[in-house]
Order: structure tokens, then C-alpha cells, then sequence
């Protein structure tokens, strides 16, 4: 990266951090009863509008974080009392004016922690005990890592089959990625603070919702030659709801459409995690498949062509399909068969829209530069 943007992007989290200086809760460093500690770990929490799970999330950190561990909560301008759930012994509250999305925030209780590893948990997680001082140890005895994140666990607490998927979904793939990362995810991840601020921290003026703002600092932790962990035994209970229609949005407009750019920016996918080549291939077996079901009361033949592209999905995928079944039974994994199936079919649609567009922009610029001058 550039340094003049990474040194553009601190200076304004560094704005952002006056900014919010007036509205930092108790517990900001110089008034804690405990604030000349020696800290290791500093855990950051972002939350907006979530306070069930927020309760839930404090609980877990701070029955396991010892004396040498910070848990720093920033809300992020919620208006349902998470600043309040959040303002107990052991947590220091952040609260900055305006919403402005977790990757704002993260950078933000970055720059007030002062541990030398930055510990992101998400809201809506609860940490396995034993996790802080699990990533302290393993950075420790790892010195060549930059950064180890984990997983959800395979109990979610929502109980609907469209949570339970999506949740158990993210789990198994985790679970059977590379050990040897090539991205990074702030649900459950840690990172060294030095390695943290050299990179510019979370790209915050890019991604201002939820969205990919951890996949991309992973990139760019790559790309600077950093080495990441993908821990599978550092695993967190997951609570987030979901509705059918709240997982399409997501999957589409907060994931599939700013990771294709960001593949095509970068010039390349990982052959890890969603990203594999088996998934790759899965995804173009079921846009055939609907093709040929599309075109079938034209060409009955085609149905035939269709049916095997499924059944070659259900080859690819057999052991998160059967993992489905043991998990919630024969129906339950029917269910998340065709669940699976359609996110392969939007998440594949959505990336030849975004590769159309990118491809029809770089002829536009070519044909501009190449036009003779008037």
C-alpha cells in the first residue's frame, strides 16, 4: 500500500478519535482505577443496536480475561442502550458521535488500547473460555505470525434453519480451510498491534457498513507478507438471527459484490475458503444447471444435462452436505442443500455482473486512451 494513504488513513482515525473524545464513557484511560496495569491484550468490541447479545458477549470475555488483558466496548452511536449494557467493571466505553460502521470503530478502540495485540470479537459472539490467553500463547511461541483468527461453533444459538445454515455454513468452511490464511476475519481475530497500525488498520473510508473490511485487511496483511493463522481451535458461539431475506442481502450486497471487485482489483483469488476451486466449479455446475432449466421447455433434453450438474454439486460438497445431517438430520440437510444452491447461484451471478462491469471499464479506459486527439 501506499504510504501516504496508510498515513492518510491514521490521521483520520485520529480526527475520529477527538472527535469522540468528549463522549468516551467510564472507564477511559486516565480515569480507571486500573489504567497503569501492564496490558497484553487488548479486546476490542464493536456494537450498534445490539445489546441482548452484547450482554451475552461481555459476559464471556470477562469471566475468562485476566489482569493483563483491556475489553474495550465501542458503540457506535447506538440508540438502544448498548453503551449502557456495555458500562460495567472491567470494560472501558468509547462512544463515538455518529454511527460510522465497525471498521471505524474497530480502528477506533485501536487506537485507544494498549496492549500489543488487538484481540476484534463481534457483538454478537461469546468466546470459548480459555481464548485470550490461548491467542497470547500461540503468538508468543509463533513470533513469525501477524494474526490468528478462528471460527463460529458448530451451536449456534438461533435456533431457525436458516440461521442454523448460514451459521454452521461459515463454521465448516473454517474448519476445513488451510491453516496457512490468506485473509482474515474480525469475529473472532487477533492481530499484533505494530503489524495492525503498519497496514493502516481497517479500511474505513471504503467500507462504512458491515462488509468485508476484515477480508480486505486480510489482502493487504498478505500482501505486505505477513503471515496469518486460520486457529481451528479458536472457536466462538454465534447468536445472530437470520431471515432468508436478510441472508441474500447480506450474502449479496455486503459480501459478493464488494469481494468481486476486490478479487478483480487484486487480480486473483485465494484457492482457500469460499473461494476454493471446488467452490468455484460448484457454483458454475448450479448456474448450468439453471440454464438448462430455463431452457428446457424448449430442449426437454436438457433437464438430463441439469440434473447431472446437480448431482456433480452434491459430489463436490459431500462432506459439508453429510456434516448438515448429522449436525440437524435428514431434513434439516435437505433443507440447507437448497439453501446452498441458491447462495451458489446469486453469489455467481452476482460476480459476472461485477465482472462484466470491471471488464466493460477497462475496454472504456483503452478505447479512450488509445482515440486519436481532436
Amino acid at each position: 500500500m501506499d504510504p501516504s494513504a496508510i498515513a492518510g488513513r491514521w490521521e483520520a482515525m485520529e480526527g475520529l478519535r477527538k472527535d469522540a473524545a468528549l463522549s468516551d464513557g467510564p472507564g477511559e484511560t486516565g480515569h480507571h482505577p486500573e489504567s497503569q496495569r501492564a496490558i497484553r491484550i487488548s479486546v476490542i468490541v464493536p456494537v450498534y443496536n445490539d445489546r441482548i447479545a452484547l450482554e451475552r458477549c461481555l459476559e464471556a470475555l470477562t469471566s475468562s480475561a485476566g489482569p493483563d488483558v483491556e475489553i474495550i466496548v465501542v458503540d457506535d452511536a447506538s440508540t438502544d442502550g448498548s453503551g449502557a449494557v456495555a458500562a460495567r467493571p472491567g470494560v472501558r466505553v468509547l462512544r463515538l458521535p455518529a454511527n460510522a460502521g465497525p471498521a471505524a470503530a474497530r480502528n477506533h478502540g485501536a487506537r485507544h488500547a494498549r496492549g500489543d495485540i488487538l484481540f476484534f470479537v463481534d457483538a454478537d459472539v461469546e468466546i470459548a473460555a480459555g481464548a485470550l490467553q490461548h491467542v497470547a500463547a500461540l503468538l508468543d511461541a509463533r513470533r513469525e505470525l501477524a494474526a490468528v483468527f478462528g471460527s463460529y461453533d458448530a451451536s449456534p444459538l438461533s435456533g431457525g434453519v436458516v440461521s442454523r445454515y448460514k451459521n454452521l455454513l461459515h463454521h465448516f468452511v473454517h474448519q476445513a480451510g488451510k491453516g496457512e490464511a490468506s485473509t482474515f476475519w474480525a469475529g473472532c481475530g487477533a492481530i499484533r498491534k505494530k503489524v495492525f497500525e503498519e497496514v493502516g488498520g481497517f479500511d474505513q473510508e471504503r467500507f462504512r457498513r458491515p462488509s468485508i473490511e476484515d477480508i480486505e485487511l486480510g489482502y493487504r496483511l498478505r500482501g505486505a507478507g505477513y503471515r496469518i493463522l486460520l486457529d481451528k481451535a479458536l472457536q466462538g458461539t454465534h447468536s445472530k438471527h437470520w431471515t432468508l431475506r436478510s441472508l441474500i442481502w447480506t450474502d449479496v450486497m455486503a459480501r459478493a459484490v464488494p469481494w468481486s471487485r476486490l478479487i478483480l482489483e487484486s487480480k486473483g483469488a485465494p484457492d482457500d475458503l469460499n473461494l476454493r476451486r471446488d467452490q468455484r466449479l460448484s457454483a458454475a455446475l448450479v448456474g448450468l444447471a439453471a440454464i438448462c432449466v430455463a431452457l428446457a421447455p424448449i430442449r426437454p433434453w436438457l433437464l438430463a444435462i441439469s440434473a447431472s450438474a446437480l448431482l456433480g454439486v452434491v459430489a463436490l460438497n459431500w462432506r459439508l452436505y453429510t456434516f448438515f445431517a448429522r449436525q440437524g438430520g435428514l431434513g434439516f440437510a435437505t433443507a440447507c442443500l437448497l439453501l446452498h444452491w441458491l447462495y451458489y447461484f446469486y453469489s455467481g451471478l452476482t460476480y459476472l455482473g461485477i465482472w462484466a462491469s470491471f471488464r466493460l471499464r477497462v475496454v472504456g479506459r483503452s478505447a479512450r486512451r488509445e482515440s486519436p486527439r481532436a
